[in-house]
């Protein structure tokens, strides 16, 4: 420590010093408090253009007393007017599950019997099976034509799988149910593998036979 008074111009060099200093400080913490805001900012604006946006080429739901063609035809046109008809729904390789509704009851179901039946023989005797099946879907009219286009496709994967049935198993209700819900996958499966998107929500036997 000086034993030397402090002189007034010492004091007053002291005193600028620390003006400058609080000054820095300040501006320091304005610029980050900038920052931080633009950085807040840039990741709402990312927030936003990371949301989901309407696909004009997936099926949508149809409610309960509209028309699924007439759906259909109305996202068709929203996808020839913004350049995208005929894109698919998601990258190629993949497939989407479309959800069933939280509450079917508020939407309309669409039926398809698919025309000629399925006859297969069984893995486990010379009996053979044919069943005759439908699939529905709540959504619009392009899950009913997918299925129609792709039917030989269906056909093909649904008959390699019956012939790897028994006899046994598909005498008991749960093997029909088994096998129902191998239909139902088999179905959605070939058309995300087609089109990019599933849609059908079940498969019902309209006539079953072994014999």
């Amino acid at each position: 420590m000086s034993d030397t008074p402090e002189t007034e111009d010492t004091a007053k060099k002291k005193g600028g010093g620390k003006k400058k200093l609080i000054l820095l400080i300040g501006g320091v913490a304005l610029l980050g408090g900038g920052g931080a805001a633009g950085g807040f900012y840039a990741a709402g604006s990312m927030h936003k253009a990371e949301g989901p946006r309407e696909d004009p080429n997936r099926p949508q739901l149809v409610l309960k007393g509209e028309n699924a063609e007439e759906i259909a035809n109305q996202w068709i046109a929203k996808a020839q007017k913004a350049g995208t008809e005929g894109a698919p729904a998601v990258g190629k390789g993949k497939g989407l599950d479309l959800p069933r509704p939280a509450n079917p009851a508020a939407y309309q179901a669409t039926y398809f019997q698919i025309p000629a039946p399925f006859t297969s023989n069984l893995s486990d005797s010379d009996s053979f099976v044919q069943v005759s099946i439908a699939v529905s879907t709540y959504y619009d009219n392009r899950v009913i034509q997918a299925v129609q286009t792709h039917e030989t496709a269906i056909r093909s994967a649904i008959l390699m799988m019956m012939a790897q049935e028994q006899v046994v198993a598909l005498s008991e209700p749960r093997g029909k149910e088994a096998l129902q819900a191998k239909l139902l996958h088999i179905v959605n499966d070939v058309l995300k593998e087609k089109t990019g998107f599933g849609g059908v929500d079940n498969v019902y036997f309209t006539n079953f036979v072994i014999q």
